[in-house]
């Protein structure tokens, strides 16, 4: 049989997406090792990327226009295989949509995440995995409810605008209007982020500033949850503001648990499944992940942390090493982690700005050298 080696980085972010970093470190090898088996798995935790590494494990992508955080449309695209479609929440609803980068902390919508669902579901999907990271919004998931035919209105029974901003004035939700497409939809949030929907560690204190808010925007934002919690509570019945999760973007993870029966899961290993990495990295001798900047939260279970999880029970006689566009952690802790060896990218270029703009390059580079490390006697070699 042929040295097997399965390539699976996440996005190297501001850089390269995943499926250019897992070509470019295959290319490398590949000239090294022309008789190897490589195996290119691209992946994602849930966030930016998520839709490319569906679409690299087979997944037909499926474009649609939208209305983007600020209204304005813009072209999306969520990955459908069967009746299985993976929507990324970035792709409809993310900070890149923004137009000319400009946050708007109160008045960003996800109106068009619910677009795309509405799309895939009325496109014959009845499973749906929705990756979460990346937003511009802090609005609840309101407009992704609004989109769906839920209607959040004040106490004149006008709707409110759209956005978190709005939500204060909220007296009543009416889901007469929700799309029947809907019932019998099963949905599994992917995301790693296991906030409430409010207080100090929630969706408006949280990750508000990220999204532009100022403390006065936050407090607003804050009022707004607080609100939300209260009136979805007498609507379903139940109280979902404090389950972990539910301030996932912006508290996108409250709506689709509260109004729509979504289960949340960690975003690398939904991803993991997505992509049928169990069967791929099945008999691997060598196993490459990565990512951008390799650091403690990477060991705290990002993306190549899931990576070296599901090697570990798949294949447990496969090396498993990790490449990073820069590495801020000592090489001991990440061989007790349990990966054999680190390459930085930012170690091979003299000023940081190499690092990104050589790239590829860089990464072929590592390849090569990966591939001539001598395996499958490699083990104390790398080690040394």
């Amino acid at each position: 049989m042929p040295f097997r080696v399965v390539i699976a980085p996440d996005k190297f972010k501001g850089c390269l997406g995943a499926s250019a970093v897992a070509e470019a470190i295959g290319r490398g090898i590949g000239q090294q090792q022309p008789t190897w088996d490589i195996v290119l798995r691209p992946i994602a935790d849930g966030g930016e990327g998520t839709v490319d590494a569906a679409v690299s494990a087979g997944f037909e992508r499926v474009s649609w226009l939208v209305r983007g955080p600020g209204g304005a449309p813009t072209t999306a695209s969520f990955a459908r295989q069967g009746r299985v479609a993976v929507i990324e929440m970035a792709e409809a609803s993310g900070l890149a949509k923004l137009p000319g980068g400009i946050r708007l902390p109160l008045d960003a919508s996800t109106y068009g995440t619910g677009e795309l669902l509405r799309a895939a579901v009325h496109g014959g999907c009845v499973d749906i995995i929705v990756g979460l990271g990346g937003s511009a919004t802090t609005d609840g998931g309101s407009g992704l409810l609004s989109a769906l035919g839920v209607r959040f209105l004040d106490d004149r029974g006008e709707e409110l605008r759209p956005g978190g901003g709005a939500l204060r004035e909220l007296a009543r939700i009416d889901a007469a209007g929700l799309d029947p497409a809907m019932a019998g939809v099963r949905i599994v949030v992917a995301s790693d982020v296991a906030v409430p929907l409010c207080g100090p560690t929630g969706a408006a204190v949280m990750f508000g500033p990220q999204k532009g808010a100022t403390p006065a925007d936050v407090a607003v934002l804050e009022a707004g949850m607080m609100r939300l919690a209260e009136v979805m509570a007498h609507q379903v019945g139940a109280d979902y503001a404090g389950r972990n999760g539910a301030g996932a973007a912006g508290g996108t993870g409250f709506a689709l648990m509260a109004m729509l029966g979504a289960q949340i899961r960690p975003g690398v290993d939904m991803v993991l499944d997505t992509v049928g990495f169990d069967a791929g990295v099945t008999g691997a001798d060598l196993v490459i992940t990565g990512e951008g900047a390799v650091d403690l939260q990477t060991l705290q279970g990002k993306a190549p942390v899931g990576v070296l999880r599901r090697a570990r029970a798949q294949a447990p006689q496969a090396l498993v090493v990790i490449v990073g566009g820069r590495i801020d952690i000592a090489r001991p802790q990440l061989l007790d982690a349990g990966f054999v060896a680190a390459f930085s990218l930012r170690e091979r270029v003299r000023r940081p700005q190499e690092s990104f703009d050589r790239a590829r390059e860089l990464l072929v580079e590592i390849g090569e050298e990966i591939a001539s490390l001598g395996l499958p006697t490699a083990h104390s070699r790398f080690r040394s």
